[in-house]
């Protein structure tokens, strides 16, 4: 099997992911030196537009705003949801990669829409029922996930 290699900005942004990951980067000034280090010469703008197609954000890491990888972002609570599955969910349980709510008669359809409205990523899609829903996941690791983190809303 034939690989292509790779071109500069794919090695470059790679370089950027790794040292996201590894340090607290804060400034693109300092992403640009430790970049230097490694042997690519960059401009800011260079840089600016390769932290937009990684997804890079700032976020708060030990007191200090640093950037992140969309992986190392923890979803932001909604707080709608939380509301939704404390009113309305009887139980959550995990068979295979679905997660099966039970919740009073004529109610899945509610918890289901708002579901619908967050970007878990674990969901693939939902089906509901009268009562049930079904909330399939590509993986049982997700679905497992998935339970616990809807359990654990607030």
């Amino acid at each position: 099997m034939y690989k292509y290699p790779m071109n500069d900005k794919d090695r470059r942004q790679g370089a950027i992911a790794e040292l996201i990951r590894d340090a607290a980067l804060a400034s693109q000034e300092d992403l640009a030196d430790m970049l230097s280090d490694r042997g690519f010469e960059v401009t800011q703008a260079t840089i600016s537009r390769d932290l937009v197609e990684l997804g890079a954000v700032k976020v708060r890491k030990n007191g200090h705003l640093a950037y992140a990888l969309p992986d190392q972002v923890p979803p932001a609570p909604n707080p709608r949801l939380a509301g939704v599955l404390r009113d309305w969910v009887r139980s959550i349980d995990v068979a295979m990669n679905l997660v099966v709510i039970k919740t009073p008669p004529g109610s899945a359809h509610l918890v289901g829409f708002a579901l619908d409205q967050t970007d878990l990523p674990e969901i693939v899609g939902t089906i509901c029922g009268d009562d049930t829903m079904f909330v399939a996941c590509r993986e049982p690791a997700d679905a497992r996930a998935l339970a616990e983190r809807l359990r654990e809303a607030p």
